[in-house]
């Protein structure tokens, strides 16, 4: 039987990854400030998380323009889709191991 825990990614150790990937797992994109106004955390501190998530391959960054003003979104991947849900399984399976 494979431990629950060596089914955990360090990508999602985070409580900061867990929100976005959680945030970007019910809506299509989300722009850097839903993230942080969500999240309550500074824009470096956000930028430095979502750096992690996309080296990973777990989320895309598209920028763009609204008028005048940068607009940057964000999109979980397919394989962050995946590789997330493996995650939140291995949490799951350990909470309940824990009864």
């Amino acid at each position: 039987m494979i431990n629950p825990i060596e089914n955990l990614n360090k990508v999602f150790d985070s409580r900061v990854r867990l929100g976005i990937m959680s945030a970007l797992m019910v809506n299509d994109e989300v722009s850097f400030n839903e993230l942080k106004v969500l999240l309550d955390i500074t824009d470096g501190n956000l930028a430095s998380h979502l750096k992690a998530l996309e080296e990973s391959g777990a989320i895309k960054v598209q920028k763009g323009f609204i008028g005048r003003k940068t607009n940057t979104t964000y999109m979980a991947t397919k394989a962050g889709e995946k590789s997330f849900r493996a995650h939140l399984e291995a949490l799951e399976k350990m909470i309940k191991g824990t009864k």
